[in-house]
């Protein structure tokens, strides 16, 4: 049985990550967030100490070492751009890190922690669940057995409307969030990149607070893609039935449906990254600098391919 901690007790993806540690047959002995609406704590370690000052929690952490309860892990489940400082303070802690994606925001902030790992010893481990679900390994599998030369053709549409709320909170920030390719694309990115080898050629279409659309050139696919917060932007058919969230993705015009299958991929990321066998910084690389250079690109009116919604919004 592992130690862990856990910083951001109080955010959406918290349970998941308590589900996962005790799913796993580990202990949480502390969690962090600043915010103390954790009751969801009672459900899984009633008994794990709470803060909601880092340096009390931060002081907490050095006293189970000193009396050899050592913290193994750390679980990040906090605002984007506060993954890099958390995940120092775990390798620092002479702990491993498991922190929800992004991992950074900018690819030489991976390049920092690489440092780090290997002055303490100490992991990082990155939650990339899509590379676990069922429909995605059947579809890796299937391109890997295909013809080298054959190229794909992929349309990737996620639109996940949000209210007012959104952009007062830091996801409306673009230096906390990293914007909307990273708050909400980054881990079809990696999805991607993952199966379809390394991007070529990146070509931005739209890059506004709330949509963004493009093209890539990946090894073996030609990805049009399309992501927005934005209800107005939802397809007639998903308003009709008063839905909020809208996503497809078709590769040669067939649909890969994987809307289930999500239920318990964070408990196997962490089986996973027991076993040795986690996602470390050099795999989140590729999704990060991809991210970051559709953040600072500056659009192109599109003249060749490009994604159907563009001319809908």
């Amino acid at each position: 049985m592992k130690n862990f901690a856990l910083i951001g007790a109080a955010g959406y993806i918290a349970p998941r990550h308590l589900a996962a540690i005790r799913d796993t047959g580990n202990d949480l002995l502390a969690a962090l967030d600043r915010f103390d609406s954790v009751g969801i704590l009672d459900s899984y370690f009633p008994q794990a100490h709470f803060f909601t000052e880092f340096e009390r929690f931060d002081r907490h952490i050095d006293k189970l070492k000193r009396k050899g309860d050592k913290i193994d892990y750390v679980s990040i489940c906090t605002p984007n751009y506060l993954h890099d400082s958390h995940i120092r303070f775990a390798l620092r802690s002479n702990a491993d890190a498991i922190c929800e994606k992004p991992l950074v925001l900018n690819p030489w902030n991976l390049e920092a922690l690489q440092e780090i790992e290997k002055e303490t010893g100490n992991k990082v481990f990155n939650i990339l669940q899509l590379r676990l679900h069922p429909s995605i390994i059947a579809l890796k599998e299937k391109t890997d057995n295909e013809k080298n030369d054959k190229l794909y053709d992929i349309d990737l549409t996620y639109l996940t409307s949000r209210g007012n709320w959104y952009g007062n909170s830091w996801k409306g920030e673009i230096s906390k969030s990293g914007g909307i390719a990273t708050n909400i694309g980054i881990h079809f990115f990696d999805m991607l990149i993952w199966i379809f080898g390394a991007v070529k050629e990146n070509i931005v279409h739209v890059v506004k607070e709330d949509h963004a659309a493009g093209m890539l050139y990946l090894e073996k696919a030609r990805v049009r893609w399309f992501l927005s917060i934005n209800y107005d932007h939802l397809p007639a058919e998903a308003k009709a039935q008063n839905k909020r969230t809208f996503r497809a993705i078709t590769v040669d015009g067939k649909e890969i449906e994987f809307s289930e299958g999500f239920g318990d991929l964070h408990t196997r990321s962490y089986e996973e990254v027991m076993k040795g066998n986690g996602f470390g910084l050099e795999k989140a690389m590729p999704s990060i600098t991809l991210a970051h250079d559709i953040r600072v690109a500056t659009a192109v009116v599109p003249k060749g391919e490009h994604h159907p919604f563009i001319k809908s919004v």
